[in-house]
């Protein structure tokens, strides 16, 4: 009987592949592949490549030695992006989920909720094995030492606003631009030609990451973090304004699937508090993120943006562990989508997987090249953020040029002696370090900044 390949080498030949759009040949991928620290002989790489187009999942092109191996690039890849992305490699499983849904919506089989989905869990989990998770630790871990939960987060907070904002509302069709959504968030500048509730939806997306990065130490899977963080960010985008923060208390439906949520108000509470109970006994983070991300996408306990909610709050454990944010960025939303209907159809979330695996790859590869130039934390700046957060905004909305004594005076009343000094020389640093880039982490609205820079600038 033949050896079974084992899927994670598929998977890594596969990635690969995808490395090269325009083909790769045998020996440059046999190359490609030992630089990544895959060691591979070249008849069991030649079997697996077999194995790989037979399943569809790479294609070939020519004979022999001009013989070229190419990912799978389909019409719906091709035209879910404006820019041309590397595809996301699929699992066997991952593939087969994506084939089932993406079969014509009168050839699939209605469904409503499926409590045993919930309810089977954790006897039919982990969603994801331990290779998989401990690869996802190695990879996003940046600080090896004993920082406050969210450290990592707001050192990076500037372009997590940006990216995260901009990545979970173009997966809701928001036509905004990366540059265009960076102008909004920096600047308060809406983008010409935009509606306002593709700007009110990237807005309240900016007020909802705040909040989890900010609030992280109080934040988890309890009914209090995830109604506000649905509240911030279904903020006046709801035709039913009271229904922010709340269960919902009508039916929905889901456009392109033949998925019918539950519509009793009253279960809807049960299972969401289920949910969450589930969600809070998860111990690994990954595990925990994940388990989050299918079940309020499959839950839909509001009205309207609850995949968003889900998006964000896949966020708080990694968050809360120091370890790299989830972004979604360069996510595909067509393959976004079928692995939405994977879970919402079938309960089954392979394909959600690969994408949740290859977007925390992508997301790492952005922002902890980003932090390496950062450096560790300074631990005084650490100890004394909430402080210097509180001052740096209360001199800013200052309507006074003469900021020393504001400063001196509120550190002799806050502070043990020995830090003062200091104290005061970090706040001075801020202020001249303030500008149009990374006020927001102070909480300071762009018209106080600029408010603020015409006083300094009158009197410089």
């Amino acid at each position: 009987m033949p050896k079974k390949v084992p899927e994670q080498d598929l998977i890594s030949i596969q990635r690969e592949v995808a490395a090269f759009p325009s083909g790769v040949g045998l020996a440059k991928l046999e190359a490609s592949l030992a630089a990544s620290g895959v060691a591979i002989h070249r008849r069991s790489l030649q079997r697996r490549l077999t194995l790989l187009i037979e399943n569809g999942r790479i294609a070939a092109a020519g004979t022999l030695k001009g013989r070229v191996y190419r990912p799978i690039a389909s019409e719906r890849a091709a035209n879910e992006e404006a820019s041309p992305i590397t595809p996301i490699p699929l699992s066997a499983l991952g593939s087969e989920v994506r084939n089932a849904v993406a079969r014509p919506i009168q050839n699939r089989e209605p469904v409503g909720y499926q409590r045993e989905f919930l309810l089977s869990y954790p006897h039919a989990g982990p969603y994801l094995d331990q290779a998989t998770r401990d690869h996802l630790h190695r990879i996003g871990r940046a600080h090896q030492g004993d920082f406050p939960a969210g450290t990592l987060a707001r050192q990076l907070l500037g372009r997590l606003l940006i990216d995260l904002s901009w990545a979970s509302s173009h997966l809701e069709g928001n036509t905004y631009s990366l540059l265009e959504t960076e102008r909004l968030i920096a600047f308060g500048q809406a983008a010409e030609g935009k509606n306002t509730f593709e700007t009110q939806m990237i807005l309240n997306h900016k007020q909802a990451i705040e909040f989890l990065v900010e609030s992280v130490a109080e934040l988890g899977f309890d009914a209090y973090s995830m109604l506000n963080l649905h509240a911030l960010l279904s903020d006046n985008l709801l035709a039913n304004t009271a229904a922010g923060g709340r269960i919902r208390q009508i039916p929905v439906g889901i456009a392109r699937s033949v998925y019918t949520p539950l519509a009793t108000p009253q279960l809807l509470e049960e299972y969401f508090q289920r949910c969450l109970e589930i969600a809070t006994g998860i111990d690994d983070p990954f595990e925990q993120s994940f388990f989050a991300l299918v079940h309020l996408s499959y839950l839909q306990a509001f009205e309207d943006v609850n995949k968003r909610v889900a998006r964000l709050a896949a966020n708080i454990p990694l968050i809360k562990h120091n370890l790299c944010p989830l972004s979604f960025i360069d996510v595909p939303t067509q393959t976004y989508v079928e692995g939405l209907l994977g879970v919402y159809e079938l309960n089954r979330v392979e394909l959600l997987r690969d994408i949740y695996v290859w977007g925390y790859e992508r997301s790492v590869k952005r922002y902890l090249s980003q932090r390496e130039e950062l450096g560790e934390p300074d631990p005084f700046r650490l100890r004394y953020r909430a402080a210097l957060l509180e001052v740096v905004g209360a001199v800013v909305r200052q309507d006074s040029s003469d900021l020393t004594p504001f400063v001196e005076t509120w550190a002799n009343e806050h502070l043990p002696e020995a830090d003062r000094q200091r104290f005061v020389a970090l706040v001075h640093t801020e202020l001249d370090s303030l500008h149009e880039g990374n006020f927001a982490r102070y909480r300071i609205r762009p018209s106080e900044f600029a408010a603020w820079r015409e006083r300094k600038g009158g009197h410089g």
